[in-house]
């Protein structure tokens, strides 16, 4: 369905849906949208910001906010989310996830569904305290914890309380397939590693995509490139 968008509504305020592709980054996403409505309606400057970073390696749903929309942002920030994705059991990777390389490998063959779920209900369902990825955008020192870790520098991650809602699992020989519904700033890598300490081995996030935010559903967004092509056309 071809949505027919005027100078004024971005000005005004447009809360767009887009699918994140693969290996961009949320400002990847920002930009490519600003430039296509600058380009399309001539506009100098365009308010254009994103309600929750997604890493490059996640895929899914971003809340972008045109204008005056943007004072939206926080709101959208604080709903919450839900996440499908795969965890690699036996291995751990210093980002907890395939941004680096195995570090740690580990016996996965006494890991069974039953105790996935087992584990999962008494440690990972509800109010829990969750410690960051030093692989994170988190300030630490006036840097980002990620820019300090990628120098070789280690730091102590504060844990923080996050909220799981549900998390449904399928274990398939050495991989979790998830669904997870989760409060704002849950990290989903340190859901990842922290499972597979708890199963007395270690795991990293191997895939991961954002299905929904509060109300908001992937399966309505668009991909940037087709954002940016259906502006074109107007």
């Amino acid at each position: 369905m071809l949505t027919k968008y005027t100078e004024s509504d971005f000005k005004e305020g447009q809360v767009l849906l887009i699918d994140k592709p693969l290996e961009w980054t949320s400002f990847d996403v920002v930009n490519k949208i600003r430039y296509a409505i600058r380009k399309t309606f001539g506009i100098r400057k365009i308010k254009v910001g994103h309600a929750g970073t997604l890493d490059p390696l996640a895929t899914g749903l971003l809340i972008i906010c045109t204008g005056k929309a943007t004072k939206q942002i926080n709101e959208f920030m604080g709903q919450p989310k839900e996440y499908t994705g795969t965890i690699q059991l036996g291995s751990t990777t210093p980002s907890y996830d395939l941004e680096t390389e195995p570090d740690h490998t580990f016996p996965t063959e006494h890991i069974t569904p039953e105790l996935v779920e087992e584990v999962i209900r008494k440690q990972f369902t509800g109010d829990i305290m969750q410690t960051p990825p030093v692989f994170s955008a988190i300030k630490k020192e006036g840097q980002k914890a990620y820019e300090l870790a990628r120098q070789g520098i280690q730091m102590k991650m504060e844990k923080r309380p996050v909220q799981i809602t549900s998390f449904e699992t399928e274990l398939k020989e050495d991989v979790i397939h998830f669904r997870v519904e989760c409060s704002k700033g849950t990290y989903i890598r340190s859901l990842a590693h922290d499972l597979g300490q708890a199963l007395q081995s270690g795991g990293h996030l191997s895939a991961l995509r954002r299905t929904s935010i509060g109300t908001y559903s992937v399966e309505d967004a668009l991909d940037p490139l087709q954002f940016a092509a259906q502006l074109n056309q107007e």
